[in-house]
């Protein structure tokens, strides 16, 4: 098992930015990548970003990239999420996930049996 927990998350105007944590506790050895996904009310889950351990190899969505930037701290065991120019769009609930072994469909929050509780990110406008 492995546990997750993020953080960071908050009320920001427009423009503005946050950085999410995810620290990772329990059988780390077995994650192959991390993941942040987020849903907004009313819409489904949605890939954002996803980050490997071993190459650092990252993926995003493409409506954040530019802006987002995922990156990872081995030692620590835990992933960041760094929003810049956040938009009232990007409100969600931002979970972050983990996945145990390669996948090409690292976007789909299927490849993810791990998951945190999630961290709430509003932006007004």
């Amino acid at each position: 098992q492995v546990q997750l927990v993020e953080s960071g998350g908050g009320l920001v105007q427009a423009g503005g930015s946050l950085r999410l944590s995810c620290a990772a506790s329990g059988r780390t050895f077995s994650t192959y990548g991390t993941g942040w996904f987020r849903q907004a009310p009313g819409k489904e889950r949605e890939f954002v970003a996803t980050i490997t351990w071993s190459s650092g190899s990252t993926y995003y969505a493409d409506s954040v990239k530019g802006r987002f930037a995922i990156s990872r701290d081995n030692a620590k065991n835990t992933v960041y999420l760094q929003m810049n120019s956040l938009k009232p769009e990007d409100t969600a609930v931002y979970y972050c996930a983990v996945r145990t072994g390669y996948s090409v469909i690292y976007y789909s929050a299927g490849a993810y049996p791990y998951w945190g509780q999630g961290t709430q990110v509003t932006v007004s406008s």
